[in-house]
C-alpha cells in the first residue's frame, strides 16, 4: 500500500505538507526529527489526513494533484 498523507505544523498552523509514503507513522516521526529539508523548520507536525491507495500511479497522481493549485483549493474545502 501506498499513502498520500497531509500534514499540518502545530506551531505555525498555516503551514501544510503533502507526501507520498509506505508507513505514515514512521514517516511523521521522521519529519518531526527533522530529517526532511522542507519541513524541519516548521515542526512539530500533526497528521491531518491520509488516504491509502493499492496502486503506486494512482497514489502518486493524487499527491501531485493535492500539490497541484485546483488540489490546494480541494484541500482547503475538504479537511
Amino acid at each position: 500500500m501506498k499513502y498520500v498523507y497531509h500534514l499540518q505544523s502545530i506551531p505555525h498552523p498555516d503551514q501544510h505538507y503533502v507526501g507520498l509514503t509506505r508507513d505514515v507513522e514512521a514517516r511523521l516521526i521522521s519529519h518531526n526529527a527533522g530529517q526532511s529539508p522542507h519541513t524541519s523548520k516548521h515542526r512539530p507536525w500533526r497528521i491531518v489526513t491520509y488516504h491509502a491507495f493499492a496502486d503506486e500511479a494512482k497514489a502518486a497522481a493524487f499527491e501531485k494533484y493535492l500539490k497541484s493549485g485546483s488540489g490546494l483549493a480541494f484541500r482547503h474545502k475538504h479537511f
